[in-house]
């Protein structure tokens, strides 16, 4: 009720002042400010998006995340002026907030439609996305849509691929596909993935995203042209978009976009599993000289120090120096927010990551409820380590309205890469979450513990 109220409020006073503002400016003739002055004097920079990997959504510590979020804060630090971000339901939405004054523009992932938005006027192209057809690794491979025959061709309905489609008929009128409205383009790429889909059509940033979870997915062919992605903004202030031009152009030529482009885009190595010769190399080499303070954290923290060194060089290799792209550092690889939480200081010395990162893992592994039976509730506590607990919570509560049991990891690891899909995470409280990582991260994390356990036995003693 309380945020009811305060966007009434807001609605309210926007009115008086705007009201206000327009009779002392018309009594002296004086020139509206520009949007950007607007900006300055409200100190709130007000974007509009969406929920979904391709933007804006929220990932461990609750902390905001999405290609489209950190272009808008970079933006708003430039500007001098806080970030007030709203997830929008609908593109008709986004583009209604603009029209009307509620948002100042628009960083959603949006495509640049051939056909003009009244009102709406759109920023430089900061990416271009191509069209591909999807396949499965060992599957016949198409050289063209004619190549499909009487393969399954399956697409998300509503989306931009139709139109591709469409335009083919033209010269392929045999050809025949299915437009799925219970789906989205992420839930396909999963069913070419497992065999239950033969081709979909991806846009590249799509594909790149499900390709970290997916690698035997590949690109048969890419259809002809390309589409720009852009920010949005109202149509009233002309000059706003000189001032987008100017922003996208200092991150252009700072390479601070392409860096943002590969950290979401970009393949990911950090859940790649390293093989039994690479872990005992560094076993050899590093855990010697931080060994002692695993054991003294496990016996603070009530864990197998095994587990707590498993968990380490899962997320740094046992590298007190490592950063990851989303600001994680030290040893534990600990966020800003979790270090806090943890008490830790210095997130570079590794005693202090080490013991910081057992007390943190206690926190997660005691909000758990305490009926889910081990190992089960060990394995959830992982994978919170890693996605969040508010997202390992949706995943439990798809899992019991599926029927299955949401103490179980067995059933919950099942649900959990659904968060990835948007008929999925539309019915959570959190929203989207990357829900293959954490699965990925549990199966490591067991892996590299059961390496020690076989090293050091099951009571400690060093194997030759």
């Amino acid at each position: 009720m309380r945020n009811l109220n305060h966007h009434i409020n807001w609605q309210r006073w926007t009115k008086v002042i705007i009201s206000v503002a327009s009779v002392a400016l018309l009594g002296t003739c004086t020139p509206l400010p520009s949007l950007i002055d607007q900006i300055k004097t409200l100190g709130e920079l007000r974007v509009v998006t969406r929920n979904g990997p391709l933007a804006y959504y929220r990932g461990p510590d609750d902390m905001p995340e999405g290609p489209e979020y950190e272009l808008a804060r970079r933006f708003a630090d430039e500007l001098g002026v806080k970030l007030k971000i709203t997830p929008m339901r609908s593109y008709a939405e986004i583009y209604a907030a603009l029209t009307t004054g509620h948002a100042h523009l628009a960083a959603a992932g949006l495509k640049v439609p051939v056909q003009s938005i009244p009102g709406v006027e759109f920023g430089p192209a900061y990416q271009r996305v191509r069209e591909h057809l999807i396949y499965r690794r060992g599957a016949a491979r198409p050289g063209s849509l004619a190549d499909i025959g009487n393969a399954d061709l399956e697409i998300a309905a509503g989306s931009s691929h139709a139109k591709t489609l469409y335009a083919a008929r033209n010269l392929l009128p045999d050809l025949v596909w299915v437009e799925n409205a219970s789906t989205d383009t992420q839930a396909l790429l999963d069913g070419v993935a497992d065999g239950t889909i033969d081709y979909t059509i991806a846009d590249s940033t799509e594909f790149a995203l499900a390709h970290d979870a997916h690698p035997e997915l590949r690109i048969a062919f890419d259809f002809t042209g390309s589409q720009s992605l852009a920010w949005a903004a109202s149509t009233r202030d002309s000059g706003f978009l000189h001032d987008m031009n100017n922003y996208f152009a200092h991150l252009s030529v700072d390479g601070e976009l392409a860096a943002i482009v590969k950290r979401y885009y970009g393949r990911s190595e950090d859940l790649e599993f390293v093989g039994a010769r690479g872990f005992m190399r560094h076993l050899q080499s590093r855990l010697p000289l931080y060994k002692k303070w695993f054991e003294e954290a496990a016996v603070q923290s009530s864990q197998d120090w095994r587990l707590l060194a498993a968990i380490g060089y899962q997320e740094s290799k046992w590298n007190p120096s490592a950063t990851s792209a989303s600001g994680a550092k030290g040893l534990m690889q600990l966020t800003v927010d979790s270090a806090t939480e943890a008490k830790v200081t210095n997130t570079s010395d590794p005693r202090q990551s080490i013991f910081g990162g057992a007390r943190y893992f206690r926190q997660v592994y005691d909000k758990i409820p305490t009926h889910v039976p081990e190992p089960d509730r060990t394995w959830f506590a992982l994978a919170a380590y890693n996605i969040g607990y508010g997202h390992l919570e949706d995943a439990r509560v798809l899992t019991q309205k599926a029927g299955r049991d949401p103490d179980s990891w067995q059933d919950v690891r099942e649900f959990l890469p659904l968060l990835e899909q948007e008929r999925w995470y539309t019915q959570t409280e959190n929203g989207y979450a990357r829900g293959w990582e954490p699965v990925r991260y549990v199966d490591n994390v067991r892996g590299y513990r059961d390496l020690l356990e076989w090293v050091w036995g099951a009571g400690g003693a060093t194997l030759n």
